[in-house]
């Protein structure tokens, strides 16, 4: 039964066990009752998908899936995947076109781009998923902030989808001031405002409120660097401020530091605790959010399962060996999505090799295979500190 202001699925009938997955109000719930609740509702969205999406029809006959039922953790395994690179060159959908409330992009300015398409139910969903976890961990808030985005200042009908997470992300405490770093340069592109943001961050310091600073975390490095290079002194943002950051440091790997030093040059230069700075992950092909816990662990949510497979034979592959990611979920309707392998690398981890105390398994980001001439947001924001750098 749907409560409150949780959104309801586009069929109740066909679709009550994904009701009541993305229903589960702890994010990170772990056992049997809600291992036999996702699988159910599994083989609701592989049934919905199949009904409605003709490519996704003939992939599953082609691999012998027609018939076959969600029943155990090797059968979800088994289910034919979709690699994210499949969205860059084909838009898939399984709603017609009037159904569409939202479409995003995965890239920047320029470059392969997955196309995704999402109806208001898989939109409603995900953003319940992350108010769900932003409530698990303390950070809904009544009082107003300061937003420093280094994310893209909104273009009209600005489509990209790490913007768009960032600017939602600020429904979680009212707005009291909100900026952006990588500002709009009236031709259709954007700069990286490198003193803007150094600007923003003492004017924030000084005004007191906590500071919400969301976006990628190569431009907040570079402001730092740039910091220290001036010679300024270090910043004491008020208590409860944090940073989330999303997008990785892609194409600016050469720059990159160990996510430890980056932590702790955001405690030493801006005041902000440890435990505050967290990172997301998540992308427009798989929108089930993954938040780092207090120990810096992506684990995950109830609402997916993540299997890390072999780069040569995409078998599955043990606790601690690392390879390609592949997210499970069951509440996209839209699209096809319920299985998607990244080219991210990574490996997984039983939950209690943490010890923050969630029981929910966790996954180590590696990187990412094969660069070749894909691009993400963060590969096109960082040709934007191109010109930042000296």
């Amino acid at each position: 039964m749907n409560q409150g202001n949780q959104p309801a699925v586009p069929d109740p009938a066909r679709l009550g066990h994904v009701q009541a997955l993305c229903d589960l109000a702890a994010p990170y719930a772990h056992g049997d009752e809600a291992d036999a609740l996702f699988m159910a509702a599994m083989n609701e969205i592989i049934a919905w998908h199949r009904e409605r999406n003709g490519f996704y029809a003939r992939l599953l006959e082609q691999r012998g899936w027609t018939d076959r039922r969600v029943e155990s953790l090797d059968d979800y395994i088994a289910l034919p995947g979709i690699h994210a690179n499949f969205f860059k060159t084909h838009e898939i959908r399984s709603i017609d076109a009037d159904e569409v409330a939202l479409h995003l992009t995965s890239s920047g300015t320029t470059g392969q781009k997955s196309q995704m398409f999402f109806d208001a139910w898989s939109i409603g969903a995900g953003q319940q998923m992350v108010e769900k976890i932003y409530r698990h961990y303390g950070w809904i808030s009544e009082a107003p902030v300061n937003y420093l985005l280094f994310n893209y200042e909104p273009l009209s009908d600005w489509k990209v989808g790490t913007s768009w997470t960032s600017n939602s992300l600020t429904r979680f405490a009212p707005v009291n001031d909100l900026r952006y770093a990588l500002r709009r340069t009236g031709g259709g592109g954007h700069e990286f405002d490198v003193f803007g943001a150094i600007r923003s961050l003492q004017e924030y310091a000084e005004a007191g409120l906590p500071v919400r600073i969301f976006g990628f975390p190569a431009f907040v490095n570079a402001t730092l660097e740039r910091m220290q290079a001036l010679g300024l002194p270090p910043l004491a943002l008020a208590p409860g401020s944090m940073t989330f950051f999303g997008g990785g440091w892609k194409g600016q790997a050469d720059k990159a530091i160990p996510k430890s030093d980056l932590q702790a040059r955001i405690e030493a230069q801006l005041g902000i605790a440890n435990a505050l700075i967290r990172d997301g992950f998540g992308s427009v092909e798989h929108s089930v959010p993954y938040i780092e816990c207090a120990r810096h662990r992506f684990h995950v949510p109830v609402w997916s399962r993540v299997v890390i497979r072999d780069v040569a034979t995409l078998e599955p592959l043990p606790a601690g060996e690392p390879g390609f990611l592949n997210f499970i979920s069951a509440y996209v309707t839209s699209a096809p999505t319920h299985s998607v392998i990244m080219g991210d690398l990574a490996a997984w981890h039983p939950g209690s090799a943490c010890g923050c105390g969630l029981d929910a398994p966790w996954f180590d980001l590696i990187g990412r295979a094969g660069q070749g001439k894909n691009r993400s947001c963060a590969v096109a924001a960082a040709e934007l500190l191109k010109g930042n750098a000296a």
